[in-house]
């Protein structure tokens, strides 16, 4: 091999959920803020360390820098009814006879046999929050050289300050529920200590400057300048553009990057980059264009077109009509996905491929057709006063029985309406969303689809084994790879490598499992099976056959039944939570379901198998409302709530209601904009000719 150069990939996974890490931090803007607030803050707190909330010098000493503090709530935490003998810890770890308990019963302190509704406020406070407390008269039972802590106490000290990893997700759980995280009272959740908040600039300190979103501050410091620190003024000025170029102006500098969706991670990625000075770097993008409303991508563009003209390479995953026409080589693979695919159809330009003949080059080609007609209504749900983040307390009218599509820009508010307004006020609606799945690697669809005993149970009746032995998490596991498939070596400061299990081969199972067949295959060979392939293998399992229909129904008949969580993508993993959730109604006449951008990383084909799916639903009874930018679904919907006009304090208004035939009428919508263009004749982008490149 030659010809190889540095790759960096850009892809849609989300920031780990480290809470000391916000969108200032992610893009590199940061420590350019930091360098100005030392330099011309007044009353300076010192060097920059002294304005980081990840420094000790610049952190506030309350919440340690993370903006929140924990606390354990002990109504949930403390059953008063029962005595100590009774377990009145609401706690597994802190469970009758277990060492965490022994550490009260055996105090001294005590009644052991009085309930503690009956304590004496002193004795409560014992109870709950007694610290390294030298007992008097303790039990023989207790370590003679231990001092007695409260249960809260104990519990602040072991699970909300050190943060532990290793526990079960029962635990995990727990904790949730007895736990409450709030801003923390001393800094008011800017983290910083009062010596950085104290130094300001024109009135402002930086905490105002990282609250403020990146428009409104980007405005400010348009008018900000100082030859002292210009360069860095500068450099501060050229990221918020950057961040506003591709759609992310609504999102403030101090947002946990944990919190941000993959699409939004990926764009606070692809700002990262642009500010690097290397050239002859191939970048691979991932589907940048994900959560961009049309008018974003247009945007997007221009910054993949930035880094092709220093002298990069630029490779993009993508579906969107856009993206493809400004590519100056395109790759089409296929014809279908899974086993029907990898081959390459198609190489050349954009115009070349729209007459290919491809799959893509003829949808790609084809003008979209807008619904002219919508179904009747049964009936309306009213949304009163909508103020979730920035909705601006309009009201919205939600049609029964039809298709309607809430539109509008990246951060305009259209999932505030219709994921959290509108089932908080109409409970009866199921918000099928792009939150993670629980499981990971160790989890499949067959496990998320309720299905995986059934497989289980059928290896298990072939031979005389137990269920467990056929799964990778329990006794089929390869004892070598521990039923992940895979070994992981640690390469310290670079990246782990990952490579084949060489016992199972990859497999999962150990040899014992992989010994017993049903119908000639092995449990290895089911898990690799399509969805239409595993209902053929058990057709006589009226479970199985209807998981599997759902599961292609949603457009993921491609995938293996075994593969793991980990490997999906957010909108397949959506998808995957749509095929539950319908695999669970008997009777979808009334089934009311609101879908967060359910498209995500479908090729147009795929679209519009997603929209006959809608259809079939739509004439079983049930009523959907759709969040989406992709224009396929918006053409076909019988109602379009258009949300806007632009990002943050910019939108959080309703800009339009109506049909898509009069959404294409209205010159005040980005999205009616964009849909008349998609629509028309001829869609194609003006391109020409700049250095031997072909430019937008």
């Amino acid at each position: 091999m030659d010809g190889l150069t540095f790759t960096a990939l850009i892809d849609q996974r989300r920031f780990t959920g480290n809470a000391r890490s916000v969108v200032a931090t992610a893009c590199d803007v940061a420590p350019l803020m930091r360098l100005v607030f030392s330099r011309i803050g007044e009353p300076s707190a010192g060097y920059t360390p002294a304005y980081s909330f990840n420094d000790p010098t610049g952190m506030c000493p309350e919440c340690e820098g993370i903006g929140t503090v924990v606390d354990i709530d002990p109504a949930e935490l403390i059953d008063p009814e029962k005595s100590i003998n009774d377990g009145p810890v609401r706690f597994s770890l802190f469970r009758r006879g277990g060492y965490r308990w022994k550490r009260f019963a055996y105090s001294g302190l005590f009644d052991r046999d009085k309930p503690l509704k009956d304590y004496t406020d002193e004795e409560m406070d014992l109870f709950l929050h007694a610290e390294q407390l030298k007992l008097p008269n303790p039990d023989p039972e207790f370590p003679k050289t231990a001092r007695f802590d409260g249960v809260i106490t104990r519990m602040r000290d072991t699970f909300v300050k050190n943060h532990p990893t290793k526990i079960s997700a029962q635990v995990r759980e727990e904790l949730d529920r007895i736990t409450t995280r709030h801003t923390c009272p001393e800094c008011r959740g800017t983290r910083l200590n009062e010596a950085a908040r104290a130094s300001l600039i024109d009135g402002r300190s930086l905490a105002d400057w990282s609250a403020m979103s990146v428009t409104r501050l980007r405005e400010l410091l348009a008018d900000t300048h100082d030859p002292r620190v210009e360069p860095a003024l500068d450099g501060i000025r050229a990221t918020l553009d950057a961040l506003r170029s591709v759609g992310l102006g609504y999102l403030s500098l101090d947002r946990t990057s944990s919190t941000l969706s993959g699409g939004e991670a990926q764009r606070v990625k692809i700002v990262r980059h642009l500010g690097s000075a290397l050239t002859d770097v191939t970048y691979v993008f991932d589907e940048p264009s994900v959560g961009l409303h049309p008018v974003d991508v247009h945007l997007l563009t221009h910054l993949l077109l930035r880094l092709r003209d220093s002298g990069n390479t630029v490779l993009v995953v993508e579906h969107h009509r856009q993206m493809i026409d400004i590519a100056d080589h395109v790759i089409d693979v296929g014809p279908g996905a899974g086993a029907d695919g990898g081959r390459i159809e198609f190489e050349g330009t954009p115009d070349a491929l729209r007459t290919s003949g491809t799959v893509t080059g003829r949808l790609l080609g084809t003008p979209l057709e807008v619904a002219t007609t919508a179904r009747p209504r049964q009936g309306s749900a009213v949304v009163r006063k909508a103020r979730a983040n920035n909705l601006t307390g309009f009201d919205a009218e939600i049609p029964l029985g039809v298709l309607t599509a809430v539109t509008g820009v990246a951060g305009s508010g259209k999932s505030s309406l219709a994921t959290r307004e509108l089932p908080s006020q109409h409970p009866e609606f199921t918000v099928v969303g792009q939150d993670p799945l629980r499981g990971g690697q160790r989890s499949t669809s067959l496990s998320v689809l309720g299905v995986a005993d059934h497989v289980r149970g059928a290896f298990a009746g072939a031979s005389d084994l137990d269920p467990s032995w056929f799964s990778f998490n329990s006794k089929g596991a390869c004892p070598a790879c521990r039923g992940k498939g895979h070994l992981t070596t640690e390469l310290a400061f670079l990246d782990d490598v990952s490579t084949p299990c060489d016992v199972c081969g990859g497999l999962r199972f150990n040899d014992t499992a992989l010994a017993v067949t049903v119908r000639g295959s092995t449990i290895a060979d089911v898990l690799s099976m399509a969805a239409h392939e595993l209902a053929d293998q058990f057709p006589d399992d009226p479970g199985i056959v209807a998981a599997m229909s759902w599961q292609q129904r949603v457009g993921l008949g491609y995938i293996a039944v075994g593969q793991s969580l980990d490997t999906l993508s957010g909108g397949e993993k959506q998808r995957l939570l749509l095929a539950r959730h319908l695999n669970g109604v008997d009777d979808m006449a009334g089934e009311r379901i609101v879908l967060d951008e359910p498209t995500t990383g479908l090729h147009p084909s795929d679209v519009d198998r997603i929209n006959v799916l809608f259809d079939d639903l739509l004439e079983a009874g049930a009523t959907l409302v759709v969040v989406e930018h992709n224009l396929r679904v918006v053409a076909r919907a019988d109602h379009v709530i258009d949300i806007g006009p632009g990002a943050g304090t910019d939108g959080g208004r309703i800009v339009f209601t109506g049909t898509p035939a009069a959404l294409l009428r209205d010159d005040t919508s980005l999205t009616g904009r964009a849909l008349r263009l998609a629509s028309a004749p001829e869609t194609r982008t003006r391109r020409k000719k700049t250095r031997g490149r072909t430019a937008e």
